[in-house]
């Protein structure tokens, strides 16, 4: 196969699998300890799931013999083989069609949507996005989700301008600083085997990074909850798109603006770089 076979790649499209979990409390007691969620009265059974918490649940577990270098599955069993070295949870698009209730069994079927190739500033760039559709074992749609993975080369770490722009001015605004213990337990609650969370050299040595990244899911995360917080509402829809990593050490802004139904958010460097858009409609 070539560098870049994407008709190859592409004969991934439609496949899928279907896995089943116990949405337990335990499980989100340890994400709300991850996070400082500060309700955490309402992590029980009978209680709603927080937004984009389901990430935490229908773990796939491989063995070692077959995972790759960079710690996920080797590629070419439910993910399309891209030969390109990086791979990164590039964005995506949520709706929470129903409430997924903390205690309940759900199901959770994944589809390989559609598979493309861009050239980007840095060369090839694949991207495959996932649908995947969370029912109640009753088949009720629960979350309807997309998520867009994108595959690159390794480069070189840019240089940073040691300049600092000013943070742009928001309604609302909130300080998040993940260290490197937040980064383990969010990896280890996701059952996520990816080096660039927690070992430095390969980070630097093998991706390209200056140190450990902090998870695109997590950051997601945290926009969503602060969506809720700031409106006392529940989100509905939520989009997402990472713009540049965020690094251990980096101290982030969490941004939000209110617009009738509409909460725009961003999450903001020190540097003035935005490292997440995300926009979500409040129910």
């Amino acid at each position: 196969m070539s560098v870049i076979d994407l008709d190859y790649l592409r004969t991934w499209i439609g496949t899928s699998r279907i896995d089943e979990d116990l949405i337990a409390a335990r499980h989100a007691r340890l994400m709300a300890a991850t996070v400082d969620c500060l309700a955490m009265e309402k992590i029980c059974d009978g209680e709603l799931l927080p937004p984009l918490w389901h990430w935490i649940y229908f773990l796939e577990g491989m063995p070692s013999r077959e995972l790759g270098l960079d710690g996920h599955p080797v590629r070419g069993g439910f993910m399309p083989p891209v030969s390109l070295s990086n791979r990164m949870w590039a964005g995506g698009r949520v709706s929470f069609l129903a409430p997924v209730q903390i205690g309940s069994s759900v199901r959770k079927k994944s589809t390989i949507l559609k598979v493309d190739h861009k050239r980007g500033t840095s060369g090839d760039l694949v991207f495959v996005t996932v649908l995947h559709e969370l029912t109640s074992l009753q088949g009720e749609l629960l979350i309807r989700e997309e998520q867009d993975i994108v595959y690159k080369n390794s480069t070189p770490p840019k240089k940073t301008s040691s300049g600092v722009s000013p943070i742009p001015s928001a309604q609302f605004m909130k300080a998040f600083t993940p260290d490197s213990t937040t980064l383990f337990r969010y990896s280890a609650l996701t059952f996520n085997g990816h080096r660039i969370h927690y070992d430095v050299d390969y980070c630097r040595k093998t991706e390209g990074y200056r140190n450990l990244v902090i998870h695109g899911p997590l950051n997601a995360t945290m926009l969503a909850a602060y969506a809720e917080e700031i409106s006392g509402r529940r989100v509905h829809n939520f989009s997402y798109r990472g713009l540049s990593p965020a690094f251990v050490g980096d101290s982030i802004m969490l941004q939000a603006n209110v617009l009738g139904d509409k909460v725009t958010l961003n999450s903001v460097l020190g540097t003035g770089a935005v490292c997440m858009q995300a926009e979500a409609l409040i129910a």
